[in-house]
């Protein structure tokens, strides 16, 4: 070994290019590692732990909270790592050479062996056929994406789901596009006969040929027609030229003709009555609070008979991609603030939602306990500032200890029903933001260790904050889901802001924001085991008897049918 290192130090002492060279490329590689990991801050799991004795004193059923005494004690919080997105996983090591038709005596059997495979994971996406296509004029008119090394089935559904589109299509093992509509025949199953360039185990279309999937949205959100929104039928406005003051006679109607109009005229919602399309923005003239059944809407379109276009007294609502401004400026405060509100909840509780939407509806950056450089670039300028700043309008936290709780002086506790939370903390955890945990994690023993620690502090959380806190405004987030308005009135009052109604009903328009998972993907089981059902229901009464002793509203219905 020595005889080897004074080889190697004659060497570059000859030739000191080299080791410059070689030196100076290790610390690149270095730098770029560094800046491409990123950072994201964690909540410590710190502070007073309950006894039993306080529980007593707060009322509380005694062997529920020494449960939680015990449980919360292992509670730690994971550490801080690199998440990707499901599709990073996957990797093809053999690429597919354009025009190479392969082994056509197995593409039948590979196809639909992929298919299969394909429709038991994703229930919501049905294969419906091989499709032939056309560069000139495509199949699927949609938006489209290629990778030519990591595209797979479920990305390329997941991607025109988020886009709002009923069809997803595959072409040549790494071109995804996206449509309302399927423009072309049918070609043979054999055709389609290419493997994903991200998952050999299925098949992505053939030289100019889609494999095409159908995409079954169950959430009411994702009820759209290509990018706009379905937003209901609606009784027509009084004052109609006033809440809706641009309109066009259309005698070919149809949704794309008057979507394209408001879009283009620069509106945010397109109401189509008939032959008429109307275009405006969601005011206390029109607010979309008073939905009407659709079955009044259900008139034909002129020009396109599978659709409705509405009535003259009943309009087909759709939200345009057009953003509305109303409700995006934002700004820190334009002085300190002498109090700080913290916006406390349970991980995976939507506290990044709700500051969204708290951020929309008042107009000022939210800050943070932590630091999350992700959360950071997607538009919360608020996360690098310190939490005691003072120039954001509340603080996203996740602590529960007594000494942490009392640095504030108000809060907005967020809670969720905890097998909801637990299971989107734990596709934060090992999918990101916005992505899902892998099948391994969840049948491997991640997930039951992972229930064990977090399912405790879920309680002790909200019971920590209900006795420590100081004027503390309980918002469920089910309730904020049904009736965003009335409850972010109340959140919003919560922070000594005017709360201005046209601003709010802007608010509704724009609530998703950038951290929402796709319906697309879930799970085909139900994770929790019987034993871990009964000590969550034990935890979900403990918070509801302590949340009706300080007279408040117990716990939604929702979080008890299991």
């Amino acid at each position: 070994m020595a005889k080897l290192l004074v080889k190697l130090q004659r060497y570059f002492r000859r030739k000191p290019v080299h080791f410059f060279t070689l030196l100076a490329l290790y610390l690149a590689a270095g730098s770029l590692v560094f800046l491409h990991s990123g950072f994201a801050g964690e909540p410590t799991v710190t502070g007073s732990q309950r006894s039993p004795g306080a529980s007593e004193r707060l009322g509380l059923p005694y062997l529920g909270v020494m449960q939680l005494s015990r449980g919360f004690k292992a509670a730690t919080m994971p550490e801080v790592g690199r998440r990707h997105g499901p599709w990073f996983k996957i990797t093809s090591k053999e690429p597919v050479e354009r025009g190479k038709a392969g082994d056509y005596g197995s593409t039948r059997s590979r196809a639909l062996r992929g298919r299969s495979g394909r429709e038991k994971e994703e229930d919501r996406a049905r294969y419906i056929g091989c499709y032939v296509d056309n560069t000139r004029r495509r199949t699927l008119r949609g938006v489209s994406f290629f990778d030519y090394k990591k595209m797979t089935v479920f990305r390329c559904q997941d991607n025109c789901a988020e886009r709002g589109y009923l069809y997803a299509g595959l072409e040549f093992g790494a071109e995804c596009y996206c449509g309302h509509k399927v423009q072309a025949s049918n070609a043979s199953e054999s055709e389609c006969n290419m493997e994903c360039k991200g998952e050999r185990s299925n098949t992505c279309g053939g030289v100019n040929r889609l494999s095409i999937y159908r995409l079954e949205l169950a959430q009411e959100s994702a009820r759209r027609y290509g990018s706009a929104i379905f937003r209901g039928c609606f009784r027509q406005p009084d004052n109609i030229s006033i809440a809706l003051p641009v309109s066009q006679l259309m005698l070919n109607m149809s949704v794309d003709k008057c979507v394209d109009f408001c879009t283009e005229k620069e509106y945010p919602l397109s109401a189509l009555a008939g032959t008429t399309c109307r275009c405006g923005f969601p005011t206390t003239l029109f607010t979309l609070h008073e939905r009407e059944d659709e079955q009044l809407c259900a008139q034909k379109c002129a020009g396109e008979e599978f659709e409705s276009c509405g009535t003259a007294e009943y309009l087909l609502v759709y939200q345009t991609q057009v953003q509305d401004n109303r409700c995006m400026d934002r700004r820190f405060l334009p002085t300190h603030a002498k109090q700080l509100v913290a916006l406390a909840s349970f991980p995976g509780a939507g506290n990044t939602w709700a500051r969204h939407l708290i951020e929309l509806a008042t107009g000022f950056y939210t800050g943070s306990y932590y630091f999350d450089g992700s959360l950071y670039n997607k538009g919360f300028k608020g996360e690098r500032d310190h939490w005691r700043s003072g120039r954001t309008i509340c603080i996203k936290t996740h602590e529960s200890g007594q000494k942490e709780i009392e640095s504030f002086d108000s809060a907005i506790l967020l809670i969720r029903n905890p097998y909801k939370a637990l299971m989107a903390e734990f596709n934060r955890k090992y999918g990101g933001h916005i992505g899902f945990a892998a099948h391994t994690h969840w049948k491997g023993k991640e997930w039951p260790e992972f229930v064990a620690n977090y399912a405790p502090w879920w309680a002790t959380h909200t019971l920590d904050w209900l006795r420590y806190g100081k004027k503390v405004l309980v918002v469920h987030f089910e309730d904020l889901k049904q009736d965003l308005f009335v409850q972010l009135q109340r959140m919003v009052g919560l922070l000594g802001i005017a709360a201005c109604e046209d601003r709010l009903l802007c608010v509704e328009g724009q609530k998703d924001g950038n951290f929402k998972r796709s319906g697309l993907r879930k799970l085909e089981y139900d994770p929790y085991t019987p034993e871990m059902r009964k000590m969550i229901s034990g935890y979900i009464k403990t918070v509801d008897t302590a949340l009706k002793l300080r007279n408040l509203s117990g716990v939604p219905d929702d979080y008890y049918p299991r």
